[in-house]
């Protein structure tokens, strides 16, 4: 008999609603569906899938105001944001249909001498596991669902708990619109429950996995999907410290600027965001922490997290940082009902920074480290101990001449995905030259991106076909080239 997932109202905690979980036979007919559809989703034109996921971008569209109200119930993120954030799943859709359209990522190459041709086919059904955080633009239809779809995998994502009933409401919308567009039955599924999730990730008909959220997550599916019998490859987005720096130049330009621009970061979104800065590393003699700690309380933030877990998550976490050698500085109270948790600034030393442990885990939610830093070489010490990142921050003067801003960025640019200068890191842009990853921890594959249009070269793989007749050869790797993709031919683009 099959369990059931409970939906929960983030602000005072009362349940609004609940979902059968999948049973192992109907996940098993989700993954069977998908595979039916395998080839028929391989063999459409790129620009025919575009035109299936505006059409679904459309549908949702339509719904915007229902999908947010929906969401807010269950995650209390508030309807400005959620509505933005539809509109950004809708955009996010578009932008891979029309990656997929111009078709560089199926990285054709002709050798008309050895007679060879190189292209990249999908890999098969990918299985989805959006984040809480963010429950359109990382959700069921989110990055991952829309990079795969474009890239000519079907999809099986897997309903989130944290909001369990828009889940099963965007499925619905997606099974809709997509067998409206005239996708393929079976290009897109959904299983709900944590067996089916384990289930989905054992499953043999499921050729790879996108994960994003917490690193224990990330790492149990990447434990499942390399004992299986074929390992495929697992995509996890998980959760990092993502350091911040600021110069000894920038403290004396900048200070409180900086103070209060880390405060609105780190607890933007009651501080549940992937690429929230939880460390900044601050010139000694500057009072940082105190700066830090007077910009947090007056903005006083009242913090409601996704879960119940979340948040006692939060406050574990914090006496985590206590107990590994961090010094609270101050904090603002949650709400107090619901899922509520305190903001807080702590402070350490880079010798406790050095001896690693807690101090350079996540605490996933509204807490950040200030470490203040005695000379460059104490700070590069400190830079050196820290786990990979998603994104790495530097502060300068404001100027081009900061003497220490060149060495940083490299130093951070052996650390993570995405260094930013001069702007906080929170904002994730969905474009071409996006990099949304980084050095394990952060990701458990480094060279791979979840945002931009490189994320559809994660669903893909490269086969090179020798001596094969030319009406043999895959669409994209023709002479006549009907689906009008980017070849390059004999070393000419």
């Amino acid at each position: 008999m099959s369990g059931v997932t409970t939906s929960y109202r983030a602000r005072d905690g009362v349940m609004v609603g609940r979902i059968l979980d999948s049973s192992p036979e109907q996940t098993a007919e989700s993954v069977d569906r998908a595979c039916v559809a395998i080839r028929p989703l391989a063999d459409t034109a790129p620009a025919q899938r575009r035109s299936w996921l505006d059409h679904l971008a459309a549908v949702l569209l339509d719904h915007r105001d229902e999908l947010a109200a929906l969401a807010d119930a269950e995650t209390a993120l508030g309807m400005p944001r959620l509505t933005g954030e539809v509109e950004r799943m809708a955009a996010q859709l578009r932008f891979y249909g029309d990656v997929a359209a111009e078709g560089s990522y199926l990285g054709v190459s002709v050798d008309t001498g050895p007679s060879l041709v190189r292209v990249n086919q999908p890999l098969g059904p990918v299985a989805v596991f959006g984040a809480s955080n963010f429950p359109f633009a990382f959700g069921v239809l989110g990055n991952d669902t829309a990079s795969a779809l474009a890239a000519g995998c079907p999809v099986v994502a897997k309903a989130h708990p944290a909001h369990a009933l828009l889940s099963e409401r965007l499925a619905e919308l997606a099974l809709q619109a997509l067998r409206e567009a005239g996708a393929p039955n079976g290009a897109f599924g959904m299983v709900r429950g944590l067996q089916a999730g384990a289930d989905l990730v054992r499953a043999a008909g499921v050729a790879a996995v996108g994960f994003t959220g917490s690193q224990p997550g990330g790492l149990a599916l990447w434990r499942l999907a390399n004992e299986r019998e074929i390992v495929i490859p697992v995509y996890a987005e998980m959760g990092t410290v993502n350091p911040a720096v600021l110069t000894a130049r920038g403290a004396v330009a900048r200070a409180t600027e900086v103070a209060e621009g880390f405060v609105a970061s780190f607890t933007l979104g009651s501080g549940q965001f992937c690429t929230k800065p939880g460390l900044l590393l601050a010139p000694a003699g500057r009072s940082m922490p105190e700066a830090v700690g007077r910009a947090l309380t007056a903005l006083a933030p009242h913090s409601t997290m996704l879960t119940r877990g979340i948040a006692d998550a939060v406050q574990m976490g914090v006496k985590e940082l206590m107990a590994a050698g961090a010094e609270l500085v101050t904090a603002a109270p949650g709400p107090g009902t619901g899922w509520s948790a305190d903001a807080a600034v702590l402070r350490v030393s880079t010798a406790a920074l050095a001896q690693g442990g807690r101090l350079h885990q996540e605490c996933f939610g509204p807490v950040a480290l200030v470490v203040e830093y005695d000379d460059p070489q104490d700070l590069r010490e400190a830079l050196a101990g820290l786990q990979g990142s998603l994104t790495g921050t530097v502060f300068t003067d404001g100027t081009d001449t900061d003497p220490d801003a060149a060495w940083l960025m490299l130093a951070l640019a052996g650390k993570v995905g995405r260094v930013t200068v001069n702007e906080w890191p929170t904002g994730v842009a969905w474009t071409w030259a996006q990099q949304h990853g980084g050095p394990w921890p952060a990701t458990s594959r480094p060279e791979a991106t979840s945002v931009g249009a490189a994320a559809l070269d994660r669903w893909v793989r490269p086969v090179a076909y020798q001596g094969v007749p030319d009406h043999w050869l895959p669409p994209a790797g023709r002479a006549d080239n009907p689906w009008r993709v980017p070849q390059r031919r004999d070393d000419v683009g």
